[in-house]
């Protein structure tokens, strides 16, 4: 399909999602025209899990509609929520660098993340990340799935166990997989990678390390970008 053809969202354009949520949680309507930015505006209206409660706001993908590499992240964190914008915290700038070192330009990929909300909890006057549990994640898979319906991507990459387990198998193991292609209906090319996060978190005697097999992962990236 032409890349200028509109995509029908996965339930019909202007159809209501799934009905199976919990209680007192609901969709927005959707857009009568699926695009990136009508399904922004349609997601920050999303009241399908509690996180919409405590989150600032709901933080979309961001890129280039004609991006064909998707990189796809757990949930946005402190400074994510609080500027709307997805990886431009710490763990964005992580990545920024390895992409750099890769060969790969930022500017030419698409950022998003399986939970679009912060979820987190209060350590004095901190916010602290908390994993979203599975319930969390279904309910905000509408959104990621109505993403990569419109931009179709060529590669998408699964950072962190989150992402890979929501869109790859509930069992996959990024410790075992990473940096390996994937047979996956999501994209002719999948692989799966830490979360830069977690480079943060590793001890600092061996964060270099870490952050050198974080970059060999993303070459690969690098590599079938150039084949494409």
């Amino acid at each position: 399909m032409p890349r200028d053809e509109e995509p029908a969202y996965p339930g019909g354009a202007g159809a209501r999602p799934r009905d199976d949520l919990e209680p007192g949680h609901t969709y927005p309507e959707l857009p009568e025209r699926p695009s990136l930015g009508a399904y922004r505006e349609a997601a920050a209206h999303c009241r399908a899990c509690d996180l919409w409660k405590t989150g600032t706001q709901t933080v979309f993908g961001e890129g280039k509609r004609e991006a064909r590499v998707v990189f796809v992240g757990e949930q946005p964190g402190d400074q994510e929520d609080r500027a709307g914008r997805p990886f431009v915290g710490p763990a964005g700038r992580v990545l920024d660098e390895a992409l750099a070192e890769a060969g790969i330009d930022r500017e030419t990929v698409y950022v998003t993340n399986a939970v679009k909300h912060f979820k987190w909890r209060a350590a004095g006057k901190r916010r602290l990340h908390e994993k979203p549990n599975r319930r969390e994640v279904a309910a905000c898979r509408l959104w990621l799935d109505a993403e990569l319906a419109i931009l179709r991507p060529q590669v998408v990459v699964c950072l962190g166990a989150t992402a890979a387990q929501a869109l790859i198998a509930p069992a996959f193991r990024v410790t075992r997989e990473r940096g390996k292609l994937i047979d996956s209906p999501l994209a002719p090319h999948v692989i799966a990678t830490v979360h830069p996060s977690s480079i943060l978190r590793a001890p600092e005697e061996t964060r270099e390390d870490e952050m050198r097999s974080f970059v060999a992962d993303l070459k690969v990236v690098a590599k079938v970008i150039r084949s494409l």
